[in-house]
C-alpha cells in the first residue's frame, strides 16, 4: 500500500483534520495513534508506507519515535510536524525522517512530495492533484453493492455525487453532474444484458474528458475490447472481485481518472496469451511476456518491478527489448504503451 499513512498526534482534533486532509489528497489513513508507544505498535502491525508524526508526544519525543520506526524491518517514511517546535536538518538526519512541516502550513503543502511520492514512472500512478477530490457517479442495480462502493470511495477520498440503479438513470445523472469518473456495472436494468456498458460508451462519445470504469461479474473479453475501442486512455474494465482489494481498486480508478487505463489481469492474460501463426509475441522470452502482461494492465515500470520483485533497471531493459521485438515506438504516457501493445497483438 504505497499510499497508506499512520497519523500520530495526541490531539484528537488534529488527527481528525489530518485524516480528512490526507484522504482528500489521495492517501489512505490506516490508523491513528495518540502516543509514541501506540505508534510503534501500529507501525509494526500495519506496516504503513508513511507516518505523519508529531514532535511533541506525551510519552516521548517524536524524534525518538522516528528512530524506532527507522529501525523496523519495513520502515515507513516519516514526516515530522509540530505547532510550535522547530526541527533542524541535523535532527532530521539523526532520526531518519524525511522532513518537517509546521501544522499551520500542512494544509497548503504538497503532501505527495513531502511523503516522497512522485507521479509517473518510478512513483505512484494516478495520484490526484493537491486539494482535489475526484467526482464519481456510480451505476449499479444491486443496492447493497452500490452503497458499499459509495462508502468505499468516500473513505478513499473520492466524492460520490450521484448513484443510479439503471442505465437510463445513469445517463441522466452523469450528464447532469459532469463527474470525473463514471463507474458502471455492465449488466443493468432495464434489459440486464449490457445496458451499463452501452450507457458508458454513449457517455464517452458525448464527453471526451469523461473517464469510465466498467465492472463485470464474469470475464467477458468482448466487453473489454469494445470499451477500449480505438484508445485505452481513460477507461477501465475490472471484474467485481477486484473491488475487495480496496487499495488496488482505488488506485485503478485514480489511474483511469488521470488518463491511464485499468484492464483486469485475467482479461489481459487471455489477450496476451493468444497464440497465432507468425505472432511477434513468439519472439519474446517468458520474462518479457510477464512484463508485457503487466504493462497492458497499466502498471508503471516501478509497479512491474514490485510485482516481479526485480529492479526498475531490469524492467526498463525488458521494456526496451519488448518494444524492439514488436517494432513499437516507446511512448512516455502509459496508456499509449498499453494501446500500442494491444493493437500490435491484434486484440483491439
Amino acid at each position: 500500500m504505497s499510499n497508506s499513512v499512520l497519523i500520530v498526534d495526541d490531539e484528537a482534533d488534529f488527527r481528525q483534520q489530518a485524516t480528512r486532509l490526507l484522504s482528500m489528497r489521495g492517501f489512505r489513513v490506516v490508523a491513528e495513534a495518540a502516543d509514541g508507544a501506540e505508534a510503534v505498535r501500529a507501525a509494526r502491525a500495519l506496516a504503513p508506507a508513511a507516518v505523519l508524526l508529531d514532535v511533541n508526544l506525551p510519552d516521548r519525543s517524536g524524534l525518538d519515535v522516528a528512530r524506532e520506526l527507522a529501525a523496523l524491518p519495513r520502515s515507513p517514511r516519516v514526516l515530522l510536524t509540530s505547532a510550535d517546535a522547530e526541527v533542524s536538518s541535523e535532527d532530521l538526519r539523526a532520526c531518519g525522517a524525511l522532513g518537517f512541516v509546521a501544522k499551520d502550513v500542512l494544509p497548503a503543502s504538497d503532501l505527495r512530495v513531502l511523503f516522497g511520492e512522485q507521479d509517473g514512472e518510478g512513483g505512484r500512478e494516478g495520484m490526484m492533484d493537491a486539494g482535489e477530490r475526484l467526482r464519481v457517479v456510480i451505476g449499479e442495480d444491486e443496492a447493497l453493492l452500490r452503497e458499499g462502493l459509495a462508502r468505499l470511495l468516500e473513505n478513499e477520498g473520492f466524492e460520490v455525487v450521484a448513484q443510479a440503479a439503471d442505465a437510463p438513470d445513469l445517463l441522466r445523472k452523469a450528464r447532469a453532474h459532469h463527474p470525473d469518473v463514471v463507474i458502471a456495472d455492465v449488466q443493468m436494468p432495464p434489459d440486464r444484458t449490457d445496458d451499463g456498458l452501452r450507457a458508458a460508451l454513449e457517455l464517452l462519445k458525448q464527453d471526451r474528458d469523461l473517464r469510465v470504469v466498467v465492472l463485470s461479474q464474469h470475464l467477458e473479453e468482448r466487453y473489454a475490447l469494445e470499451l477500449v475501442g480505438d484508445s485505452a486512455a481513460g477507461v477501465g474494465y475490472l471484474l467485481k472481485d477486484r473491488v475487495s482489494d480496496i487499495s488496488a481498486f482505488s488506485d485503478a480508478v485514480r489511474r483511469v481518472a488521470s488518463g491511464g487505463s485499468a484492464l483486469d489481469p485475467e482479461v489481459v492474460a487471455r489477450m496476451v496469451g493468444r497464440r497465432r501463426v507468425s505472432s511477434p509475441v513468439d519472439d519474446l522470452t517468458p520474462r518479457e511476456r510477464e512484463v508485457l502482461e503487466l504493462m497492458a494492465q497499466g502498471k508503471s515500470n516501478q509497479g512491474i518491478a514490485e510485482t516481479l520483485v526485480v529492479t526498475v533497471a531490469a524492467v526498463e531493459k525488458h521494456v526496451t527489448s519488448i518494444f524492439s521485438k514488436l517494432d513499437l515506438a516507446s511512448e512516455p504516457t502509459e496508456h499509449r504503451r498499453v494501446l500500442a501493445v494491444l493493437m500490435k497483438l491484434g486484440v483491439t
